[in-house]
């Protein structure tokens, strides 16, 4: 008797959101030690500040750009860092590192052709490292649902169903006119 690997056999698609991810390093860019006393921003020593700073060493990374201290930046001295960043850094967010890894993966899902997945079985690949964000996988969800036929997660050996889609009702049949029966029109004025 031949041992038959079905799950290889079977028109399950195995969606990988690992595979999204370029590998590139994460790094934060704090913007409190460009702040007087870490609490003020003072626009000419700031943009002073910013022309003197080694940008190449932010080179093909994600930045997210942050102040750790409870300072009111202004959203200029983002948009400055972003303006220095282009054409350097691969990418460039607001926030912390996670915030940078979530916008990511939300603008890659986005982009995302899914109708490879039209009308199949899919399968959400878990256990993936940790740099996919749990919102990933249910934005990832969100647009699976709109073209499979059935939605997994897990590996196509051992998965956990989520999701199926309902079968198309049939088709309602017309309703059946009455035969011999009258419809009520406006009520006639009495003739005396």
């Amino acid at each position: 008797m031949e041992i038959v690997n079905r799950v290889a056999e079977s028109d399950i698609a195995v969606y990988n959101l690992e595979a999204l991810w370029d590998g590139r390093l994460v790094v934060e860019f704090d913007l409190a030690p460009f702040l007087l006393e870490g609490l003020v921003l003072r626009e000419k020593p700031f943009r002073e500040a910013m022309k003197a700073h080694d940008w190449t060493a932010y080179a093909d990374q994600h930045v997210a750009v942050f102040c750790s201290t409870d300072a009111i930046v202004p959203t200029w001295a983002s948009m400055l860092i972003a303006a220095k960043l282009d054409g350097v850094a691969a990418s460039v967010a607001f926030g912390r590192k996670a915030d940078l890894v979530r916008d990511y993966f939300v603008r890659a899902l986005e982009a995302e052709d899914w109708s490879a997945y039209a009308g199949k079985p899919v399968v959400v690949k878990g256990c993936a490292s940790a740099v996919v964000p749990t919102n990933a996988y249910l934005l990832a969800t969100r647009k699976l649902q709109a073209v499979a036929s059935k939605l997994m997660y897990g590996e196509p050996c051992s998965s956990v169903p989520l999701w199926r889609k309902r079968a198309e009702a049939p088709a309602a049949k017309a309703a059946a006119k009455p035969v011999g029966i009258k419809t009520a029109g406006p009520p006639r004025p009495r003739q005396t």
